[in-house]
C-alpha cells in the first residue's frame, strides 16, 4: 500500500494502538527496550562495494565447505566428484540466472517471497508466503543448528581438545547456540568487516589444504588410477551419469547462500546515477549480480576440488558415520597433510565461519519474520522486537538440535529441503514475471525458468523422498505459522485495523472539522444515492427523537482484503439540508472502519442496521472478506477499545436497527 502521500494538513492524526503502552515490569522493559525492535535489511543506510558485501553472503555459502565434502562422500562415495560436477552445472545454469533475475525484480532485498506476494495477490499470496516462510524457517534454523553442530564436531575432534571434549558434541552445540543467542540479545548487527576478517582467511586456508591435496595426488598418481578404475567398474558413462543425477539432490545444500545474496542487496553500493527511490537502481543490480556470480564461481571451484581431493585421499572407513573424517573431511586432510598445528588453525577458522553462518541465519530470521507476519496481522506484537524473537528462535534451535542429536549428516537433508524450496519459489517467481511481460523473448525466458523450476522441483521431491525429516520440520513450521497466525489474526480482528486516514481535498477537511465532537449522528449506508439518504433520514427522524445533522457513511472495500491494516481516503460533502456524506475508500473491513471513524468523529450516536444472518457465516465472511454483522462487530470493537482508553467524554449511543 505505497500510495502517494497528500499534504500533512489533510492527514488525520492516528488513534493510539491497543497494547502500544510500554511494559511496566523489569523483564518486559528489557525485552521491549527502545531501539530493540527488529529492523529489516532494507532499512540499512550504509552501503559498501560488492566485493566487500560478498563476504556476508560468503559466511553462509562458503561455510558449507566445513561439511559438504563429507556429506558428498557419504552420499556418492567414489562418484562424489561427478555428482559435484552436476551440482556445479545446476548452480551456474539454474540457480545463478534465477537469482540474477530476482535481484533485478526485488532490489530492496525482499527476495523471491516478496516477488510471489506481488505476482499472486490476495489471500493466495498470503497463504503461499506463509508456506514459504515455513520452508525459510527450516533453512535458517537448520543453518544455525547444522553449523553449530559441525563447529562443535571440529572442536571435539581436534587432537588438542579431543581428550577433553571428545564425547560432548551435543553439549558443545547447545553452548554455541546459546552464545549466538546471547550476542543477539545484547545487540548484534551484520558487520561487513567482521565477515571479511572471518571469510577471507577461511577461503585462503581451504586453498592451502586443497593445494596440498593436489600435490599429494601428483606425488601418488596411483590413487587417481585406482579411482578411475573403480569408476569404470561401475559401468558405462550413461549408467554413471544416471546414478550421479539421482545422487545429486543429496548434495543440494551446496547451493545455499543465493537467497542471502539477494537479501543483502540494500548493503551493496550502486553508482551515482542510481535513483534514490522508485525506479530500479541499475548500478546496484549490476553489482549484486557480480556478487552472486563471484560467490558461485568461487564456490564451484572449491567444491569441485574438495570433492576430488577428499574422494581420492580419504579412505572409506574414515568418512563413514563415526569415522575420523565424518562431517569434517577437509579438516581431516588438513591435519593429515599439514600437521596438527596447521590443522588446528584450520579448525579455528572453520569454527569461526560456521558460528558466523549461524549469526547470518539468525539475522535473516530477524529480518524476515517482522517483515511479513505483523503486516498480515498474524503475529503478536512482541514479534516486532528483537529480544523476544531471539529467545523464541533459540528455543526452536535447541529443540531441533535435540531431535537430530547434533548429528551433521542427519541434518543435511532437512537443510537441503529448505534451500531447494526457496530456490523453487524463486524460479517460479521469475517464470511468472517473464510470463506477464510482453517484451520480445520473454516467453522463451519464461519457458526456460519453468524448466529450471522443474529441475528444482525434481531435486526437492527426490530429497524429500530420501530425507523426509526435512519436510516434516518444514510442515511443522508451516502448521505453527498458519495456526498461530490464524489465532493472532482472529484475535486482532477486533482491533481498529486502520494505519492511516487522509482527506481527499481542502473542502473535505473543512467539513470534517465541523462534524467532530458531538455534532452529528453517524449512519453507515450501503447505497449513498440522494434518494436513499433522504428516505433514511426521514425514517430515522420519524422513529427516533434527536437533533442535529446526520453524517452518512459509505464504505468501499478494496478488492484485496487479505491485508490487515487499511489506509483510508475520505471525501466529505454536504447537502442543502445540512446532512453530510462521508465516502470512504481503501477499507479492508466495514465494522473496523466504522468503529475507527466513530472514534475520530466522536458522534452523538451511531445507527447500524442488523442483517440477522447466520452468525457463523457472518463471522467467516468478516474474517476473510471484511464483511459481516457490522452492528454487533462495531460494538465489540469499540468496547475493546474503550476498555483501555481513558473515558474523557460521553461515549456515543449505539442503535442496532432491524430492517
Amino acid at each position: 500500500m505505497n500510495r502517494s502521500r497528500p499534504p500533512n494538513a489533510l492527514r488525520i492524526p492516528a488513534l493510539p494502538v491497543a497494547g502500544s503502552t510500554a511494559p511496566d515490569t523489569p523483564i518486559g522493559k528489557w525485552l521491549q527496550e527502545p531501539g530493540s525492535d527488529a529492523q529489516p535489511a532494507s532499512e540499512h543506510a550504509h552501503t559498501s562495494p560488492w566485493h566487500k558485501v560478498l563476504w556476508l553472503t560468503g559466511v553462509d555459502y562458503f561455510s558449507t565447505l566445513g561439511y559438504q565434502p563429507g556429506i558428498a562422500l557419504v552420499a556418492a562415495g567414489a562418484l562424489s566428484p561427478i555428482a559435484t560436477l552436476i551440482l556445479v552445472a545446476v548452480t551456474l545454469t539454474c540457480a545463478l540466472p534465477t537469482y540474477s533475475e530476482v535481484a533485478k525484480r526485488s532490489f530492496t532485498g525482499q527476495g523471491s517471497i516478496a516477488m510471489l506476494e506481488r505476482l499472486l495477490g490476495g489471500w493466495y499470496s498470503k497463504v503461499f508466503v506463509l508456506v514459504l516462510l515455513g520452508f525459510a524457517a527450516t533453512d535458517f534454523i537448520i543453518t544455525i543448528t547444522l553449523s553449530a553442530a559441525d563447529a562443535a564436531l571440529h572442536m571435539a575432534e581436534n587432537p588438542f581438545l579431543h581428550a577433553t571434549l571428545g564425547d560432548s558434541q551435543f553439549a558443545l552445540t547447545v553452548v554455541l547456540i546459546t552464545l549466538l543467542a546471547a550476542v543477539f540479545l545484547k545487540g548484534f548487527s551484520e558487520a561487513i568487516g567482521l565477515a571479511a576478517v572471518i571469510g577471507v582467511p577461511y577461503i585462503l586456508l581451504n586453498v592451502v589444504v586443497l593445494a596440498a591435496g593436489v600435490v599429494e595426488i601428483v606425488r601418488h598418481p596411483e590413487v587417481f588410477s585406482r579411482w578411475t578404475q573403480g569408476i569404470h567398474a561401475r559401468g558405462d558413462w550413461q549408467h554413471i551419469l544416471l546414478i550421479t543425477a539421482l545422487v545429486f539432490p543429496k548434495l543440494a545444500l551446496g547451493m545455499s547462500g543465493f537467497e542471502t545474496g539477494v537479501s543483502v542487496m540494500p548493503l551493496v553500493a550502486g553508482t551515482k546515477h542510481d535513483p534514490l527511490s522508485g525506479k530500479p537502481p541499475l548500478g546496484r543490480i549490476a553489482n549484486t549480480r557480480k556478487l552472486l556470480a563471484a560467490a558461485a564461481l568461487i564456490m564451484s571451484v572449491l567444491l569441485l576440488l574438495s570433492s576430488l581431493v577428499t574422494t581420492l585421499l580419504i579412505p572409506k572407513e574414515a568418512y563413514e558415520a563415526g569415522g575420523a573424517a565424518s562431517g569434517r573431511a577437509l579438516s581431516y586432510l588438513a591435519h593429515g597433510l599439514l600437521g596438527a598445528a596447521a590443522g588446528t588453525v584450520y579448525d579455528v577458522s572453520t569454527i569461526l565461519i560456521l558460528w558466523f553462518a549461524g549469526a547470518s541465519a539468525m539475522a535473516g530470521m530477524l529480518n524476515l519474520v517482522p517483515r511479513y507476519l505483523p503486516r498480515f496481522g498474524m503475529a503478536p506484537r512482541w514479534v516486532a522486537f528483537r529480544r523476544p524473537l531471539v529467545l523464541a528462535l533459540f528455543g526452536i534451535a535447541v529443540f531441533v538440535t535435540w531431535i537430530f542429536d547434533a548429528n551433521v549428516e542427519a541434518q543435511g537433508g532437512a537443510y537441503a529441503t529448505g534451500v531447494l524450496a526457496l530456490m523453487l519459489s524463486a524460479a517460479v517467481a521469475v517464470a511468472l514475471a517473464f510470463g506477464k511481460e510482453t517484451k520480445k523473448g520473454s516467453l522463451l525466458k519464461s519457458l526456460y525458468f519453468w524448466a529450471v523450476a522443474a529441475v528444482f522441483a525434481f531435486t526437492l521431491l527426490d530429497n524429500v523422498v530420501l530425507k523426509p525429516e526435512g519436510l516434516l520440520i518444514a510442515v511443522g513450521f508451516i502448521l505453527a505459522v498458519l495456526t498461530l497466525g490464524g489465532l493472532s489474526r482472529s484475535h486482532g480482528s477486533l482491533n481498529l485495523r486502520v494505519a492511516d486516514v487522509v482527506l481527499e481535498d481542502e473542502a473535505s477537511a473543512r467539513i470534517w472539522a465541523r462534524l467532530r465532537d458531538k455534532t452529528v449522528h453517524l449512519v453507515p449506508l450501503g447505497s449513498p444515492t440522494p434518494a436513499r439518504r433522504a428516505r433514511k433520514a426521514a425514517e430515522l427522524r420519524k422513529h427516533y427523537r434527536f437533533e442535529g445533522p446526520i453524517a452518512f457513511l459509505h464504505i468501499k472495500l478494496v478488492d484485496d482484503r487479505s491485508e490487515f491494516l487499511s489506509e483510508l481516503k475520505i471525501r466529505v460533502t454536504e447537502d442543502a439540508s445540512g446532512d453530510a456524506l462521508l465516502e470512504v475508500g481503501g477499507a479492508i473491513a466495514i465494522a473496523n472502519t466504522i468503529a475507527y471513524l466513530s472514534e475520530l468523529l466522536n458522534p452523538i450516536s451511531i445507527f447500524i442496521v442488523l442483517t440477522r444472518g447466520n452468525l457463523m457465516t457472518q463471522a467467516f465472511r468478516y474474517l476473510i472478506f471484511g464483511e459481516g454483522e457490522s452492528g454487533l462487530l462495531v460494538y465489540g470493537i469499540l468496547l475493546r477499545y474503550w476498555e483501555w482508553t481513558p473515558e474523557d467524554d460521553v461515549r456515543p449511543i449505539i442503535y442496532l436497527l432491524s430492517e
